[in-house]
């Protein structure tokens, strides 16, 4: 019996994929669990628009990231540490005040978890950082380091 899973299971496979089980199998554990649907031809219908809705938005996330690649590459961030004595910085910049300045400055806000600081920040002047929108994009972003 063809059965199209509704969800991952370890075993069977992945979400949407069709499989073969034995008829004993699809009655007494898939169909009552809800892990998947017989697939007839309303069900496959039914995969194939979902399949094709979820196309249509991962591409429209693709291109909205790299909308967002090109606006951010045009962009610098300007963040203020404090300095001791010999200009010496107490501490590094962190991604988590990355993004902040990226907020108050340029109203974009973006995940502290995306930025990908290649090694800390801890001395003045202009890097560039990586920021990691989507698996497929990834942005620079200038991020100067002042004197506070």
């Amino acid at each position: 019996m063809k059965i199209i899973l509704l969800q991952d299971e370890k075993k069977l496979g992945k979400k949407g994929d069709i499989i073969e089980a034995s008829e004993g199998y699809a009655r007494n554990y898939i169909l009552p669990k809800k892990i998947g649907v017989e697939a007839n031809a309303k069900n496959m219908n039914d995969l194939r628009l979902q399949k094709a809705n979820e196309d249509k938005k991962a591409q429209a996330q693709l291109e909205a990231a790299q909308k967002l690649a090109e606006v951010l590459t045009t962009k610098q961030v300007v963040v203020k540490i404090k300095a001791g004595e010999g200009g010496r910085t107490f501490g590094a910049v962190s991604s988590k005040e990355i993004a902040v300045a990226c907020k108050e400055q340029h109203d974009i806000e973006i995940d502290k978890k995306k930025i990908v600081l290649q090694d800390s920040l801890k001395n003045f002047g202009a890097y560039e950082v990586g920021v990691k929108l989507h698996p497929k994009v990834t942005a620079k972003l200038t991020v100067k380091v002042e004197e506070a």
